[in-house]
């Protein structure tokens, strides 16, 4: 069982990195493969609105702009759960997870066959470093973005730095619940 995580700061150090060690270890510890992915470090441009809006996104689910999209979309195709973890930057998420989340929603909510994140479980993580304002707003957007691309919703959690120690052990315990639900449901 395979589960992706994306992260998407540039801080190696931070909130955000601490979050996504706290799920891979989740993961791991429930007997699943966790594959950790910084979508910092892909070279992922923003939607072009290709053509007159869709391009060949909505009907060959495939996107025109040639970076490192392409590579990373289809990956995803292995992949059983998601957990999506964002820095909190003016209420919405990093810009990395936003360009590469726009250009997957385009290529996978109108996917006339099952799609690759459909049914699939999902974690969405907002974590604020700074005052926290602006976490219900980023939870929504990603449970806008879960919703089009017809996810199961496990759990949304919003970290801060005031409340970062117990919020880690719960983005651990449910990253290792979210994963054993999944494999006892294979059984």
């Amino acid at each position: 069982m395979n589960v992706m995580i994306f992260t998407s700061s540039p801080n190696l150090d931070g909130l955000t990195a601490a979050c996504g060690n706290a799920a891979k270890i989740g993961v791991e510890e429930a007997g699943a493969r966790a594959l950790v992915v910084n979508l910092n470090q892909y070279q992922i441009g923003n939607c072009k609105a290709c053509g007159s809006g869709w391009g060949t996104c909505r009907n060959n689910n495939q996107c025109q702009v040639q970076d490192q999209f392409q590579e990373l979309h289809a990956s995803l195709a292995e992949i059983d759960a998601f957990i999506l973890i964002s820095p909190v930057y003016f209420g919405e998420m990093s810009e990395s997870a936003k360009a590469f989340t726009d250009r997957v929603r385009r290529c996978e909510a109108f996917r006339k066959e099952k799609n690759y994140f459909e049914g699939k479980p999902v974690i969405s993580v907002a974590a604020a470093g700074g005052s926290g304002n602006g976490l219900t707003s980023c939870l929504t957007s990603m449970e806008r973005l879960f919703t089009h691309v017809k996810t199961e919703k496990f759990d949304f959690i919003g970290v801060t730095q005031k409340n970062r120690s117990y919020k880690l052990n719960t983005i651990y315990q449910a990253a290792k619940e979210m994963t054993l639900t999944l494999k006892n449901r294979g059984q």
